[in-house]
């Protein structure tokens, strides 16, 4: 929880820039602007103030100046802007006058939005789609991310949470009562299983979404596959218009893992170059061989690929995840039906690229996919595996009730209601400073 403390960081970029932005709050928030710049400006409304040491009065800058007080801010608390002229010189002056206020300090990574968590201005949920939102790098990242911050997932988990609490306020009612005579316990108890079997299926509805969600945060992963010369590194080079691999027409040349990220149809895609697939006594080629393998088995799709210029052979795919393709197709040898790439004359390319873009799209979905992360699928199982065992036949009340607390409690942690100070640590650690 919030130590009562004023925190104060920079939320631009650092470097030279038109405007640095430096965000504040907590209860010192009003005295500090007082103090900067002598009076507080109209609530909600940038206004034009000079920034003076105090003490001194040396003048630090000529700036915008915002004051929201709380509680309808980003955090819920009483919050302030400075917008200053972007050098180096002068964000640090500032920011050094600020420190030298008592209560307030600098902030860590994610202070912002876990303080805005704790305050009951956002959930878990939307505090991580925040986070995503400043990570998305295509299209269907940003409209997945503002999915979250909008709230999607949080509501359907307060939904669900707000049933299985009614639930469980029966059950324990019917405990309470158990020697009533005139209460019907078997009819009480078909009817709450009759509800918790329907919160279950669209909880099991949800986790059977392929994991859409979290691979589309980390990106569809598209192998290079082959044996040594067969144009996995060139064509690497072709697909990211750079020398990302050395190209080289000795056989195992590339020994690791060499990663590039694209932007395909609004798609985040990795396309990962590998070492030669050969026998080898060289104990440096024989561990990127293993870790090609490795890489292999965990990719959402192996393009095999086959020179052109060398005997036709009989290579089938390897499974659904994976594509033969003929390279060097400029020196002929292809068989028809084939895909066939020419990394030097362009042809095929597009043919490639539009079959990796089909198969991203069809895997990740265009960003509408509810649980973006392994944390969110944890909670969700858990809470169905709950349910499971409430329906698997007869139990004890005591039992029953047990079974819906502790899948109250699951949802409780998706949302960041329950049990999560330890996850809030790990969490906001990887914010960036000033969000």
């Amino acid at each position: 929880m919030s130590d009562g403390s004023t925190i104060f960081a920079p939320a631009s970029g650092f470097g030279r820039a038109a405007v640095a932005v430096i965000r504040i709050s907590g209860p010192e928030s009003g005295p500090l602007i007082v103090r900067l710049a002598k009076r507080l400006p109209p609530p909600r409304r940038l206004s034009l103030r000079t920034l003076r040491e105090h003490g001194t009065g040396t003048v630090l800058d000529s700036a915008l100046v915002a004051w929201m007080p709380g509680p309808d801010t980003f955090t819920g608390e009483d919050m302030a802007e400075l917008h200053l002229h972007g050098g180096l010189a002068v964000r640090s002056a500032v920011m050094a006058a600020l420190a030298t206020h008592p209560g307030c300090r600098l902030a860590e990574p994610g202070a912002f939005s876990r303080r805005a968590v704790e305050n009951g201005r956002m959930d878990l949920t939307a505090a991580e789609g925040a986070a995503d939102l400043i990570e998305a790098e295509t299209d269907a990242q940003r409209r997945q991310a503002l999915r979250q911050l909008d709230g999607v997932l949080g509501r359907k988990v307060a939904e669900w949470r707000e049933r299985l609490i009614d639930l469980l306020a029966g059950a324990e009612a019917a405990l309470d009562f158990s020697d009533e005579g005139d209460v019907d316990d078997t009819a009480l108890d078909a009817l709450l299983h009759a509800k918790a079997r329907i919160i279950r299926d669209e909880i099991a509805t949800i986790l059977a979404d392929g994991r859409r969600g979290e691979r589309l945060r980390e990106g569809f992963v598209v192998v290079l596959s082959g044996p040594p010369n067969a144009g996995k590194s060139t064509l690497l080079n072709a697909l990211s218009e750079r020398d990302a691999a050395i190209v080289s027409a000795i056989p195992g040349t590339t020994r690791d893992l060499i990663e590039i990220r694209c932007d395909l149809g609004g798609l985040p895609v990795i396309i990962v170059d590998t070492a030669g697939l050969r026998e080898t006594v060289d104990p440096v080629e024989a561990e990127g061989i293993r870790r090609t393998r490795k890489r292999m088995d965990q990719a959402d799709l192996v393009l095999a690929l086959h020179a052109g210029d060398e005997p036709a052979n009989d290579a089938k795919p390897l499974s659904d995840r994976s594509v033969t393709v003929r390279t060097k197709a400029d020196l002929g040898g292809i068989a028809n039906g084939e895909i066939a790439i020419s990394a030097v004359t362009g042809q095929g390319l597009d043919q490639l690229l539009m079959l990796i873009e089909a198969r991203a799209e069809s895997a990740l979905g265009g960003g509408d996919a509810l649980i973006t992360r392994e944390r969110h699928r944890d909670g969700l199982t858990r809470c169905r595996d709950h349910l499971d065992r409430l329906l698997a036949g007869p139990a004890l009340p005591e039992l029953l009730a047990e079974d819906l607390r502790l899948a109250v409690r699951a949802l409780g942690e998706v949302a960041g209601r329950v049990g999560v100070e330890d996850m809030l640590d790990r969490l906001f650690s990887g914010f960036c400073i000033g969000k």
